[in-house]
């Protein structure tokens, strides 16, 4: 099986999830910004976990090779991604030590206990599965919100709209290289495990579990 398999088994979830009203509220700009800025600050809190994971992959990793694998994400989530989100948020006079002491909504405490859950007590594959919805469902997201934005009927308006950054990250070359290499070793940890197998069926419903958490999340931002 491959990472294919999971959209393709999780497919009402996956749309819910990729095509949320927040998303595309978020590219036509008509967010209003409490639900922007509620969003942003539990997807700080949410990515200081998501780092966790990575280096709970880094400690569940066989090898030197596998150990590698995880570093750049790492680096790339505590350097970039977290520092963007505290950029933004800087500009409403919130400071790091600000997001750091922002209460955690329930959706964002189920979604990072989840993860570190299934890393916990699985094994490599299932927590890369369980971040999965995260780690590939942006870089589908950015991907397509930015290639709207190019067609001139399009439906993600860049000009003027306040969260063209977030915009321009997620579909950017950088971003979007990170989330090949992500697509690629999972690949290769699902290669030998079939699809109609117990353990395929059991990751089916931690992706399922997972892209029904990101949905979720989508939600508490515009129910803030």
């Amino acid at each position: 099986m491959n990472h294919h398999d999971l959209v393709a088994a999780c497919q009402s979830e996956w749309q819910g999830y990729t095509e949320h009203e927040f998303v595309k509220s978020l590219a036509l700009g008509s967010l209003a910004q409490r639900h922007y800025q509620h969003y942003l600050q539990q997807d700080f809190l949410f990515l200081k976990h998501y780092a966790r994971a990575f280096a709970l992959a880094i400690y569940k990793s066989n090898d030197l090779a596998e150990m590698r694998d995880s570093l750049p994400v790492l680096h790339g989530l505590l350097d970039q991604e977290i520092q963007h989100h505290v950029d933004y948020c800087g500009q409403w006079g919130l400071t790091e030590a600000d997001m750091e002491a922002e209460p955690e909504d329930f959706g964002t405490v189920a979604y990072t206990r989840y993860v570190l859950d299934c890393g916990m007590q699985g094994d490599l594959v299932e927590l890369f599965v369980a971040l999965a919805p995260c780690s590939i469902g942006y870089g589908v997201i950015g991907e397509a919100l930015l290639a709207e934005s190019a067609q001139q009927a399009g439906t993600t308006v860049l000009e003027g709209n306040p969260y063209r950054s977030w915009i321009e990250m997620y579909g950017g070359d950088d971003f979007q290289h990170g989330v090949e290499i992500t697509r690629q070793r999972l690949d290769r940890l699902l290669a030998d495990i079939p699809l109609t197998s117990a353990r395929g069926q059991r990751l089916i419903e931690v992706f399922r579990t997972a892209t029904r958490m990101e949905i979720a999340f989508w939600q508490q931002g515009l129910n803030a």
